[in-house]
């Protein structure tokens, strides 16, 4: 056995009280896990569990059965499980019951797992609820347990050097009885990856999202079925990129809580709890609870973004801890709301907090060694002294005023150019009149930004609306692809880089203009020169005075948001899942911030569908050669997830109706469809393991549905994040 690969062992414990928790090679009981000499045993009464046991019978057993008894075994602490039942249950009224009733049925669940009769009633306290881990209930009494492990030390704010990591508490590993092969994933492997596999969140380094399987397809794809599903432990959106490597799957979750199953059955291998400081201000709070793709997959690690401006790399095994980076500083606002590129030996960030008070003049693009996340090279899209159009472009406003620029979705890269190539957002405050930037561009505000991957220079730079004042940000997905253009090969970025729906195409080795598309009714666009690109803002709908109400299409929540494209080689089109909608809006003038919130001083009145729609939702395909319309697809619902395109001749999206979709890829007719437990979130993915293929699908809370621009919509209140898992049936 090589050192780059673990194996597991299963230790029985008494039966039917599941597996042991290891930690940091020590088996430790629950007592040790709370470092404290209270036991948490003393909770839960008979008469509680009496009436928990009520409660589920009315409210629970007629659907689950006794599922939800067994299946509360594989939550790592109670807290989670809580969570779950009180965000998705009942099934016709989720987060109906009151809180205490959901307490009561967890210590009914406890109790059938052989948890003790306590003297005091279980709360619904989510802290005292995660001091108790349903896996291991056995606990030693407390006069005989060991000393809690100690906590890795926190890196300093200012920290860019590696970090040891001792494995905290909050790491998890249950134990299997088979040995499991990992193989270290490589740079060839990332350029090139195995199609069972799916190593970043589009899969490749290009940023193509497409799979070339083909099992399931558009003859087979109506005999899918439920393999397995798993609730996820946070609530917040759900805008999850699963990730799958030797028939491991890898999910990280909103507060960077992050878990390994098996990617063919879904039982749990470990889970990492990430331990974060606490935050001041509802914005950067907000942060937390919207983590897109944070993790990515490089040798033996899990490479994990942090809410807290962190990179970790987790051991992908065991979840064990193996080193920490400090990037920024997360006291001034800074976080990671999207995850890491890797390619090249490098790991590529796009900062996020760029509207926060705190983080006036530094908005960053980092690379660091994937091997120690030693950083090797950080670009300030706020400030530029190398080009002179920049200063210009800011009207005289100062360094210290600025805000956004943001890179804060994740980039692509060319291992022919070597360039990484990263979207940046809006200018902070929204309108000109509170920034103070006159009719000025604002750059790297809005534009693709194409950087040497190894010395972080700015190679060329391509603006998509300048001038915003809507709040229009342009940090999406960029794509490179191949194509012959006017009969000459070329490498192309294609993007709708941002909210306001017009796509448009580059040359990826100098940011050349080939051409631009509309695609869902905007009007902040007056006119993109066809000759050179050059965008015009629409300076009749710009706001001249503090509290004019002016509208603009789209939204805010985008004409497109972070939900990707995709680009399929076999029908050469690009898929874009998009929104018609305008808002109505004032700029405010601007004035002091409390911490930990946004610098953009302006306020909303309310959303409207766009002129002539019928509904929301609003999917586009376009040939990503030249732009021309392949098909569009109108719906009420607006579509809630990223697509996913495959070599089975189908694209796969979902919506904020609950429904995941599989479409014909030349025509956009629906082949398949399954309505879930929420509205489709996050990223589609596809994998094999052993033969079959599998279709993994997240729903849960989002707050894009429109449900007041959608007649009849209904969504759970609070969402109940899980994933779903299909595959064909066997044929054994």
């Amino acid at each position: 056995m090589t050192d780059t690969v673990n194996t597991y062992r299963r230790q029985q414990e008494a039966p039917g009280f599941g597996l042991k928790l290891l930690l940091s090679g020590t088996t430790l009981t629950l007592a040790a896990l709370l470092g404290t000499t209270a036991s948490a045993q003393d909770y839960t009464t008979a008469e509680q569990i009496a009436r928990g046991e009520a409660a589920y019978a009315q409210q629970c057993s007629s659907c689950h059965g006794q599922d939800i008894v067994q299946s509360l075994q594989g939550y790592p602490d109670a807290s989670l499980f809580f969570n779950f039942i009180s965000t998705a249950m009942p099934a016709n009224a989720p987060g109906s019951l009151p809180e205490q009733q959901y307490a009561d049925i967890v210590a009914y669940l406890l109790s059938e797992n052989g948890y003790p009769v306590g003297t005091e009633e279980l709360p619904a306290d989510p802290e005292l609820l995660a001091q108790i881990d349903p896996r291991s209930i056995e606990a030693a009494p407390a006069d005989d347990a060991p000393a809690a492990a100690e906590p890795a030390a926190e890196a300093t704010p200012e920290a860019t050097a590696p970090v040891a990591a001792e494995v905290p508490p909050s790491v998890v590993t249950l134990v299997s009885d088979a040995e499991r092969d990992y193989t270290p994933v490589t740079d060839e492997m990332l350029i090139d990856p195995d199609p069972a596999d799916w190593l970043q969140w589009r899969r490749t380094v290009d940023n193509w999202g497409h799979s070339p399987l083909d099992q399931i397809n558009r003859d087979t794809v109506e005999d899918l079925e439920v393999a397995w599903s798993w609730a996820l432990g946070e609530v917040g959106q759900q805008e999850v990129v699963p990730i799958i490597h030797d028939g491991i799957m890898f999910v990280a979750t909103n507060n960077n809580y992050v878990e390994a199953l098996d990617a063919v059955t879904g039982d749990l291998i470990w889970s990492y709890a990430h331990s974060r400081p606490e935050f001041e201000g509802g914005y950067h709070n907000n942060q937390a609870m919207r983590q897109k793709n944070s993790v990515a997959l490089y040798g033996d690690n899990v490479i994990v973004t942090t809410v807290d401006a962190k990179l970790i790399a987790l051991n992908a095994l065991t979840g064990q801890v193996e080193w920490e980076v400090q990037v920024n500083d997360w006291e001034k606002g800074y976080s990671f709301t999207a995850g890491p590129l890797i390619a090249d030996g490098k790991i590529f960030t796009g900062t996020s907090g760029c509207s926060i008070v705190g983080t006036v003049g530094g908005c960053y693009i980092t690379a660091h060694d994937a091997t120690n996340g030693e950083e090797l090279w950080r670009f300030n899209t706020l400030a530029d002294d190398s080009n002179p159009a920049f200063e210009e472009s800011w009207g005289g406003v100062p360094q210290e005023n600025r805000w956004g620029a943001t890179p804060w979705a994740t980039g692509s890269y060319d291992p022919e150019l070597n360039m990484v190539f990263y979207g940046t957002g809006m200018p902070i405050p929204y309108a000109e009149i509170t920034r103070g930037t006159g009719d000025n561009d604002v750059l790297y505000t809005n534009s693709t930004l194409a950087i040497d991957a190894d010395t972080g220079e700015l190679v060329w730079y391509f603006q998509h609306l300048p001038r915003d004042n809507w709040d229009l940000d342009s940090p999406f997905e960029r794509m490179i692809i191949d194509a012959e253009v006017d009969g000459e090969m070329r490498k192309m970025i294609v993007t709708t880089p941002g909210k306001n729906g017009i796509t448009f195409g580059l040359d990826a080795a100098t940011g050349e203009f080939i051409w631009a598309t509309e695609t869902i009714y905007q009007n902040v666009v007056s006119d993109i020169d066809q000759e050179t690109g050059r965008v015009t803002a629409n300076v009749d709908i710009i706001p001249t005075e503090f509290g004019e109400s002016i509208t603009f299409c789209p939204a805010i929540p985008g004409g497109r948001l972070w939900q990707a494209t995709a680009y399929s080689p076999d029908t050469g089109l690009f898929y874009l899942p998009a929104a018609n909608t305008c808002q109505t809006s004032a700029p405010r003038e601007f004035g002091e911030a409390a911490p930990g919130t946004s610098m953009g001083f302006f306020q909303s009145f309310g959303t409207s569908l766009a002129p002539d729609a019928t509904g929301v939702g609003a999917l586009h395909a376009l040939n990503a050669v030249d732009g021309v319309d392949g098909f569009d697809v109108q719906q009420g619902p607006r579509f809630t997830s990223s697509i996913l395109a495959t070599s089975g001749g189908l694209i796969f999206v979902g919506d904020a109706d609950r429904y995941i979709k599989a479409m014909n890829d030349e025509t956009g007719e629906v082949v398949w469809q399954q309505r879930l437990q929420a509205p489709i979130g996050g990223t589609p993915v596809t994998y094999e393991v052993d033969g079959v293929q599998y279709l993994v699908i997240a729903a849960g809370q989002s707050n894009q549905t429109h449900a007041d621009l959608t007649p009849g919509l209904a969504a759970p209140r609070l969402g109940g994040n899980s994933i779903h898992v299909f595959r064909l049936p066997s044929q054994d």
